[in-house]
């Protein structure tokens, strides 16, 4: 690896701050010929809404983000959505989507390519795109700039889950703790959850007090709805009181 290459790297690895990183990565694209650098991840809020963050310095006719109109059919992010493959901008990829390729000509950044990454862990892909406007790209191209693209975006995808707002651990609870606020949601008493589960009333009692505090609410009702939404029971009509 040449010896600017290798220096740039190991600053970026160095980063704390997507910004930063952003700033060393597009210097990195520019200097292997690539005037234009996107990174994105999607993820959920959550009230279950998509959101976007990223940087890019694409020209500002060009929409990179979720917003434009025609992002949902964009083909390169269909193709990231569902593969770790890098692919090729060209009017062949396009060919159902003429207007985007059009737009992309427009703005003078159909020499592209994307690379996706995906996250098993939290579940989220993140996108790293590089264009420019002239000169397609070949694929010994691709191959010699393929590992540097990986160790970009992976750095990048990190530096972005940092940033996220962290969710809550979702509380553990027993097979016993559910069996129990199964048949509450199902509006049994304490005593009728007792003789179907051959079980003492008393013992009842200490898993719904359990499951409260494993929880952190206040009451057995609010148990079952925290269960319904931790995903341990399914969505029965809840009994009152």
């Amino acid at each position: 690896m040449e010896r600017w290459k290798e220096a740039q790297l190991t600053h970026l690895s160095c980063t704390t701050d997507i910004d930063s990183a952003y700033r060393i990565a597009l210097g990195f694209a520019k200097n292997i010929g690539f005037k234009f650098f996107a990174f994105s991840t999607t993820y959920k809020t959550r009230n279950n809404q998509l959101n976007t963050i990223g940087r890019h310095n694409f020209p500002a006719g060009w929409n990179t983000g979720h917003a434009h109109e025609n992002f949902s059919i964009d083909p390169a992010i269909a193709h990231c959505n569902h593969s770790m493959l890098p692919i090729v901008w060209s009017e062949q990829l396009f060919a159902k989507t003429p207007a985007l390729w059009e737009a992309l000509e427009a703005q003078g950044i159909q020499h592209g390519w994307s690379q996706a990454l995906h996250d098993e862990e939290s579940g989220l892909c993140s996108v790293l795109s590089l264009a420019r406007s002239h000169c397609p790209i070949n694929p010994l191209e691709l191959y010699e700039n393929l590992g540097f693209s990986v160790f970009m975006g992976r750095h990048l995808h990190q530096l972005v889950m940092q940033s996220l707002p962290r969710k809550p651990p979702v509380p553990h609870l027993s097979p016993r703790e559910i069996d129990v606020l199964e048949l509450a949601a199902a509006g049994k008493t304490a005593d009728e959850s007792a003789r179907i589960l051959n079980l003492s009333s008393r013992t009842i009692h200490f898993h719904i007090q359990s499951a409260i505090v494993k929880l952190g609410v206040n009451n057995k009702i609010s148990a079952i709805i925290a269960a319904i939404k931790a995903g341990y029971l399914n969505s029965p009509a809840i009994p009152g009181g």
